[in-house]
């Protein structure tokens, strides 16, 4: 099953449709990759995942019963640590933002919730995502998966390292 990260979006949701495999182990899959990278990189800072397991659960439910919320139905992802996700601490990278729970989502969150999206994380950015580095007081510094000698870029540097990740394939 670890196999299922290398895949790309479209291969999973295909794959999610034709239910060759589930939400649930999907998700599962993913999250174990958190954990055993999470310490060395740091680019997965927040996990919602009791919501996450839920939401895989309904979408597994609702695809058995002929319906699909939308193009991305059941597939687990991770959001950038700057657009607000409710439930989810929202930091920006920003020290007074370290207890920010927003109570509503971004509307590009929304957006993907609608198309079927299942949020399990947040990626790690720099304060106020304004650095060519992914390093901030409340979550530290987000490591390259291919060179520790090397960032993997900032704005969106957790993201980046945690799909660069996957495609090292370790």
């Amino acid at each position: 099953m670890s196999e299922l990260a290398f895949h790309s979006a479209t291969e999973l949701v295909s794959m999610l449709r034709r239910r060759e495999l589930s939400s649930r182990e999907l998700l599962d899959v993913l999250l174990a990759r958190v954990a055993k990278h999470g310490k060395a990189l740091n680019a997965v800072v927040a996990l919602d995942e009791e919501r996450a397991r839920s939401d895989a659960a309904a979408a597994d439910e609702e695809l058995a019963s002929g319906r699909a919320r939308g193009p991305l139905h059941g597939l687990p992802i991770t959001i950038k640590d700057t657009f607000e996700t409710a439930g989810l601490r929202t930091t920006a990278g920003a020290p007074e933002l370290a207890n920010h729970v927003p109570t509503r989502d971004a509307d590009a969150v929304a957006r993907l919730r609608r198309a079927g999206a299942i949020v399990f994380g947040k990626t790690n950015v720099p304060f106020m995502a304004g650095d060519w580095q992914s390093y901030n007081e409340i979550y530290g510094t987000t490591n390259n998966p291919w060179n520790a000698a090397r960032v993997p870029g900032g704005s969106s540097g957790g993201a980046a390292a945690a799909v660069a990740t996957t495609r090292a394939r370790q």
